[in-house]
């Protein structure tokens, strides 16, 4: 698959780097960095008619939650065949935190 997955991932082997390359155009406008980077993105499920991506905030009080959610239905909407169903689910546990920010994004913001 070339390029390790930095979220937990179930599905055909082939779509893993279609969804990674999708979810990395998703931008969290408060920090102007991709959802993966950001470690937003906590999970995804692949199946035959449904794509299911678990995602989480950096905060519950999120003002911009709604635009990440509908973005990634679009990108991946966009990248996966017409039939499948993207279905963006938000989840709370376990609390992000800023440990899940990837190397790039640690440099970017400085930390």
């Amino acid at each position: 698959m070339g390029e390790l997955l930095p979220f937990p991932y179930e599905g055909p082997g082939e779509l893993a780097p279609v969804v990674l390359k999708a979810l990395r155009r998703v931008v969290d406008p408060e920090v102007a960095l991709n959802i993966v980077d950001v470690g937003l993105v906590y999970g995804v499920r692949v199946r035959p008619e449904e794509v299911e991506v678990d995602v989480t905030m950096t905060s519950a009080a999120c003002p911009v939650a709604d635009v990440i959610l509908g973005d990634i239905v679009f990108e991946l909407e966009q990248a996966l065949p017409e039939a499948m169903a993207v279905e963006p689910r938000l989840v709370w546990e376990p609390a992000w935190t800023p440990e899940r920010l990837s190397p790039n994004a640690r440099r970017f913001m400085g930390w």
